[in-house]
């Protein structure tokens, strides 16, 4: 697994992650890292993932040069 740990004091709009935490609770996809569970810890929010091996496709692309086509495909799958 992964685990994300958010600091809630530093979010601005808290109600967004839990939009979005909720989304994420309730659909599946096989090509879409999963949500398992998230705890509070202090003020802390730590959100548990399935562990992705290559990293967050952010760091994909700050690392790679990604043609249009190649993001149009990412984004449809």
């Amino acid at each position: 697994v992964a685990i994300k740990k958010v600091t809630l004091g530093k979010q601005p709009q808290k109600e967004l992650i839990v939009n979005e935490l909720l989304i994420v609770r309730d659909n599946k996809h096989p090509n879409i890292v999963n949500y398992l569970d998230s705890y509070l810890v202090g003020d802390k929010l730590w959100i548990i993932m399935e562990y992705m091996d290559g990293g967050p496709l952010s760091n994909v692309i700050k690392e790679v040069h990604i043609a249009e086509g190649e993001m149009a495909a990412i984004c449809r799958e």
